[in-house]
């Protein structure tokens, strides 16, 4: 990202450009399709504040990837019981009802997938380092992986409108599952 200095500006033009983004990706389904052109078209920006804030349509997108991953699995949030792991599951759901429709527009397509697997090995590994200490199950691993599977592609059917359940009620299933396994 080409901007250092983000002041309020920059972080507007930043979010329609964003928010545009998710737009045009709705419309094509396939981030190949999307230009430059018609992002500052329909955006009404100029291609040059464009390039001031990125280099090309992919780092917008990888930008959108780690602004999510930053809300969800934040290195300064550490994780040192099942109280906090279910607590975490709660700050997972809010920041997702929080951005709810720009996730419906990013994860409608298959980019999504590469996204949803770094995060599910970030999650993954952070409810790992919760539990080793006080689980030595030596299938600890192999549980935590069916677990954020079956939430993350739940919630990828969430988001894609092929799921019936609310994220309320994905929250309380994931809370479910996880005290059935490490209950």
């Amino acid at each position: 990202m080409k901007v250092q200095c983000l002041n309020s500006s920059s972080i507007k033009t930043r979010n329609l450009i964003k928010k545009t983004f998710a737009e045009l990706i709705h419309e094509k389904k396939q981030l190949n399709k999307i230009t430059v052109t018609e992002l500052v078209k329909k955006a009404q920006i100029t291609r040059s504040t464009f390039y001031t804030h990125y280099d090309n349509i992919y780092e917008v997108a990888h930008d959108y990837q780690l602004q999510t991953i930053e809300l969800l699995c934040s290195d300064d949030l550490k994780l040192y019981s099942k109280q906090d792991i279910l607590n975490y599951f709660d700050n997972i759901i809010q920041c997702l009802k929080d951005n709810e429709e720009t996730y419906k527009l990013l994860l409608s397509t298959n980019e999504s997938l590469l996204f949803l697997e770094r995060l599910k090995k970030i999650a993954s590994t952070k409810v790992y380092e919760a539990l080793k200490s006080i689980n030595t199950d030596k299938y600890l691993k192999l549980d935590i992986t069916f677990l954020m599977n079956g939430i993350l592609m739940e919630l990828l059917r969430y988001f894609r409108n092929e799921s019936s359940y609310s994220l309320d009620e994905i929250l309380l299933n994931m809370k479910k599952w996880f005290e059935k396994l490490f209950g």
